[in-house]
């Protein structure tokens, strides 16, 4: 654990990696984006949470006022694929199209081989995908191996 919790930092000295987080669409499941927002703090990170009920436009603006280095989505709700679509195209179109989007939860409804979700996810320009149940500690391992720690 206390490998999870050294500071990352970026290319400037001192200065954290930035995450920008929330959930994504109408869903307003709260208490796992507060888990993660301190998971990720507690493991180095500079957080900017966005909430609940984030439209991607709110994601990308505060990726961009901010320089996030990733932008993390949650959705528990099973609309995680429909409000996720579109996503790197208009990340894309804001300048800002090889920021790494990570998405984690229940982003289907039903009964889905994760297999499959995470292959759609992949297409559409996701980085990583997590099932519902997901550690924060695997979530962190994953950055951590993304900005080279």
């Amino acid at each position: 654990m206390e490998e999870l919790n050294k500071p990352l930092e970026s290319e400037a000295e001192g200065q954290k990696k930035k995450l920008v987080i929330g959930v994504i669409g109408a869903d307003v499941h709260a208490v796992g984006i507060a888990i993660l927002d301190h998971a990720f703090e507690e493991a180095g990170f500079e957080v900017i949470n966005l909430g609940v009920m984030v439209s991607q436009e709110e994601f990308i603006s505060a990726a961009i006022e901010t320089n996030a280095d990733a932008i993390l989505v949650s959705s528990l709700y099973g609309q995680g694929e429909l409000d996720c679509r579109g996503l790197r195209e208009k990340c894309q179109e804001a300048g800002i199209g090889d920021i790494p989007l990570f998405v984690g939860g229940n982003v289907v409804i039903g009964k889905q081989s994760f297999e499959e979700v995470e292959k759609r996810f992949h297409e559409m320009g996701f980085n990583e995908v997590f099932p519902p149940g997901t550690p924060p500690e695997t979530t962190i391992e994953k950055l951590r191996e993304l900005f080279g720690e």
